[in-house]
């Protein structure tokens, strides 16, 4: 028996047209342009001038960590820093400030005096409270030493905002300059509060033979008397010291140094202070104060 299909009413059941069966066109979607152009960060060509290769090599170290810089020299010593500057044109210097001869602020004068491009600068500098409140008026941009990454990173970004907007340095250098040359006219503190105990004793400066923070916690050491001190940071209670006389070898540390009985050699050049309390504490010089301390006591 030959079975055959019965069409049903209604229903078309010719084969499907091929032009029915063509492949859908693909869909089109438009992306972003910045997907297709990526513009690679601009190179910011850098100098580093410092005349203690300890210092340049650690500040080399850290701005391997910023791929937007681009190192093309350094130099030892601020008549190097004017040569260099006039020879690579660079966006950035990093700048030592006590350097002997030509120091970092005699730099600035030397590229006034001879017409040439002043570029963005950063400061490396152990300077002592009041001389880094002249730099933040003056918008002049600065990392104390020893070195840290993140305070590096600040004036990287701060320093990426003055190239994009044109912004001269060469006004707030001098400004900075000219403050920096007056003769300072703060009067030092001749008696600090110290608690003690139950009590508080007003202690005077000479006596006081170092100063340790921890934690937060700011304390004095005298000949007499040893307790916290009310002041927030050693920063604001060294600006209240005579900077002649007392003197941050490291950053947990603020000392008299007319109560350093002993320099101590140590490890990889480095030094400790020996103090002249009863303890006969011991307080580390950090690399970046190494120099403050030859010229100090003329190693």
């Amino acid at each position: 028996m030959i079975l055959s299909r019965v069409p049903r009413p209604g229903i078309d059941h010719r084969a499907p047209s091929l032009s029915l069966l063509r492949p859908l066109a693909p869909l089109s979607v438009a992306l972003p342009a910045a997907l297709y152009f990526c513009d690679p960060p601009v190179p910011i060509n850098t100098i580093i001038v410092d005349d203690e290769r300890p210092a340049r090599d650690e500040l080399v170290y850290l701005l391997k960590g910023f791929p937007d810089i681009n190192l093309v020299a350094q130099g030892k010593n601020g008549l190097e820093a004017v040569s260099l500057i006039k020879e690579h044109n660079p966006d950035l210097v990093f700048l030592d400030v006590q350097m002997p001869g030509l120091d970092g602020f005699g730099v600035i004068k030397k590229l006034a005096e001879r017409k040439l491009r002043v570029p963005q600068i950063v400061f490396a500098t152990a300077y002592d409270h009041y001389a880094l409140q002249a730099f933040e008026v003056n918008a002049v941009d600065y990392v104390l030493k020893p070195f840290d990454k993140a305070r590096i990173a600040k004036a990287i970004q701060r320093t990426k905002k003055m190239l994009e907007t044109s912004t001269s340095a060469v006004e707030r250098l001098e400004n900075l300059v000219g403050q920096l040359a007056a003769p300072a006219t703060k009067p030092a503190r001749t008696k600090i509060l110290v608690k003690s105990q139950s009590r508080m004793v007003l202690v005077d400066a000479d006596d006081i033979i170092y100063v340790s923070t921890e934690d937060g916690t700011i304390t004095v050491f005298a000949r007499e008397a040893e307790g916290m001190s009310n002041y927030r940071t050693i920063e604001e209670l060294a600006a209240a010291l005579d900077a002649d006389v007392f003197w941050r070898p490291h950053r947990s540390y603020l000392v008299n140094i007319n109560h350093i009985k002993e320099v101590v050699p140590w490890f990889k050049s480095s030094y400790m202070l020996k103090m002249n309390d009863k303890r006969q504490t011991e307080i580390p010089v950090s690399r970046g104060q190494t120099k403050r301390l030859r010229e100090l006591f003329k190693l």
